[in-house]
């Protein structure tokens, strides 16, 4: 990471998603100039707006090469510092599985062309916890899976998103002036969905799932924003997770409970999350600052 932090012209791809207006919030809070691109105007007026079907190629190149606005607007080589691609289908069964491996795969493969004919080389993914095996089962060699962890699509969203991963991988490979960070977020959630967390207490099967992880959509806009600064060329992917699980009880007594034979690749703590996120700590100086805990009485 920089020394040092600068402010860029970043391009935010679905600026009017759940993650991308945490993104577009976070990136303006730090002062870089924002574009957002979307298939319908920005939901907000302190950005620069586009909109653009990311599934066509020629809309994708155009809005990736805008550099003005309105009579003055053109289009050039390297209009931004960095592309934000966030645009996607953002959850299994929204759509067919063969529309969502579609949308996602074709938006994600031309994100990349584009950017590789317009000389754009830093490029952040939103990509997910879910290219490790959502809906985890009792496969798991070890805890906390980390980014070492085999990667498996499990559903079409998933595969969509592994699949963008080995687009952006290859494309790297091809041009090792390329840096592309792929973000691997856990479940995004906002603070009104924290009030069903209590009931999660005698369940342990409803958010299985994904190992009882999640982020706040606060703290997601803040991995976006970190990751913009990231400075070694190829192709990294880094787990976005809170600290914490989504259940009051100690995660030691979730994993006996669990998964009581698998390979513990560092101690538990009575909160540790079972996806890890050291490897954001460490090179991205990602921290997540917000729990669940924080909004629900008697849980801190």
């Amino acid at each position: 990471m920089s020394a040092q932090k600068k402010s860029f012209r970043v391009a935010v791809t679905g600026c009017n998603g759940k993650v991308g207006r945490h993104a577009v919030d976070a990136l303006l809070a730090a002062g870089h100039e924002v574009v957002g691109i979307d298939r319908t105007p920005a939901d907000r007026n302190d950005i620069i707006s586009i909109v653009a079907d990311f599934t066509d190629y020629g809309q994708t190149f155009d809005a990736l090469g805008s550099i003005g606005w309105d009579i003055l607007g053109d289009t050039v080589d390297h209009a931004f510092d960095v592309v934000v691609h966030l645009a996607a289908i953002p959850h299994p069964r929204m759509y067919s599985n063969a529309e969502t491996l579609k949308n996602n795969v074709t938006a994600g493969y031309n994100v990349f062309e584009a950017c590789h004919r317009l000389g754009l080389r830093d490029i952040v993914l939103a990509s997910s916890e879910t290219v490790l095996g959502v809906p985890f089962d009792d496969s798991i060699t070890y805890l906390p899976l980390d980014e070492d962890s085999p990667r498996r699509g499990r559903n079409a969203y998933g595969l969509s998103k592994l699949l963008n991963e080995q687009i952006a991988e290859e494309y790297t490979k091809n041009d090792p002036g390329l840096r592309v960070s792929a973000l691997r977020l856990s479940y995004v959630q906002n603070v009104e969905e924290y009030a069903a967390y209590p009931g999660f207490a005698d369940n342990l099967d409803e958010r299985a799932w994904d190992l009882w992880s999640y982020i706040d959509g606060r703290d997601a806009g803040a991995a976006v924003e970190a990751a913009l600064h990231y400075q070694p060329r190829g192709f990294e992917t880094f787990l976005i997770v809170a600290d914490d699980t989504v259940m009051p009880i100690p995660t030691p007594d979730i994993v006996k409970a669990r998964f009581p034979d698998t390979a513990l690749k560092t101690e538990l703590g009575n909160r540790t999350a079972l996806l890890s996120n050291e490897a954001a700590k460490k090179h991205l100086g990602f921290h997540p600052r917000h729990s669940w805990r924080d909004h629900v009485p008697n849980e801190n």
